[in-house]
């Protein structure tokens, strides 16, 4: 994995900015199994991060922070990595974030089991869909 191959999908920054400018916190979630596979490294991921967060500060949208578990359960389990909550539980504990106002979105079930652990609403997405095909949910 390269910062060469990451691509931000149409409408992303939109909705992002879409979001921000109705005063919710947004707060990436991302578990990174290929680290602990020997895939790629940490700095190839925080590469990334800071591509994407470059990238974001460019259209005006504001990343509160990132959170990823390097781990995979076929060579090192955590309760980082979703399905597990520790990556949420961490989220709102630092940001003050009440779950009960807050979601979750993804494009696995497991994002949403992770969320649901900690009373966070999901919204499951089909993977690489138009992110603003439910931007509306958190009108």
């Amino acid at each position: 994995m390269h910062v060469s191959d990451f691509q931000i999908l149409p409408t992303v920054m939109d909705t992002l900015k879409y979001w921000n400018d109705r005063g919710y916190k947004l707060i990436l979630i991302t578990n990174q199994g290929g680290i602990a596979k020997g895939l790629y490294s940490h700095n190839e991921v925080d590469e990334i991060h800071a591509f994407f967060l470059g990238e974001c500060e460019k259209a005006g949208v504001t990343i509160h922070d990132i959170f990823y578990s390097p781990h995979h359960d076929d060579y090192s389990a955590s309760m980082t990595r979703k399905p597990g909550s520790l990556m949420l539980e961490r989220a709102i504990h630092r940001h003050n974030v009440d779950p009960s106002q807050s979601y979750m979105i993804g494009d696995k079930q497991r994002d949403l089991d992770a969320g649901d652990k900690v009373g966070v609403q999901g919204i499951l997405i089909d993977p690489n869909s138009p992110l603003s095909e439910v931007k509306d949910f958190l009108a």
